[in-house]
């Protein structure tokens, strides 16, 4: 491993204004700035404004250079991370299309990290997290089993995201084996 310090992006996949997931990345943030274990940075995808995928070359074809300057900076932001949280809603149980999008536009900077899943929705956001399984899989990516599963009904109300007793283990356990696995891939 050497002393690579591995780099992990925390990806806030909503883009919808009052978006819950907000308070949910910055939750994450918090808990995983207080570990030393690795450079964690949250990459708020509202923030890059990413176009549609438009363009006629295969993301896996263009080498990192892209024509749009919004999908050039989160190419850049996104390789220069090891490993990826991605906290993302539950859309008519799927994955978020603005999110969807945004893995869409790139293609190598993704391939070969490791990455987890902070669902969120009415179910959980379990559907989108298998389907998000999907992808990562199709991109070579290396998924943990570890995941979290925050309800709409229990855990956020007028006073935004509170989450239950259990969630600080299940995140530290996702966070042990993501950053487990971005060594071992880095």
């Amino acid at each position: 491993m050497g002393g690579h310090f591995i780099k992990i992006g925390i990806i806030l996949g909503s883009i919808r204004d009052g978006r819950a997931g907000a308070g949910v990345a910055e939750w994450v943030r918090k808990q995983a700035d207080g570990r030393g274990d690795a450079d964690y940075e949250l990459l708020d995808l509202k923030e890059f404004n990413v176009p549609l995928l438009e363009s006629g070359t295969h993301p896996m074809q263009a080498n990192k250079t892209y024509e749009s300057p919004e999908v050039t900076a989160w190419s850049k932001a996104i390789d220069s991370c090891d490993a990826y949280v991605f906290v993302t809603a539950e859309y008519n149980h799927g994955v978020p299309g603005a999110l969807k999008n945004a893995v869409d536009v790139l293609g190598p900077e993704w391939v070969g990290k490791a990455i987890g899943f902070v669902g969120y929705g009415s179910a959980g956001g379990v559907r989108a997290v298998e389907h998000w399984r999907q992808i990562a899989g199709n991109l070579s990516m290396v998924d943990v089993r570890q995941q979290l599963e925050l309800s709409l009904f229990t855990e956020f109300g007028e006073d935004g995201f509170t989450p239950n007793e259990r969630r600080e283990g299940e995140l530290g356990t996702l966070l042990d084996q993501l950053t487990d696995m971005a060594r071992r891939l880095a």
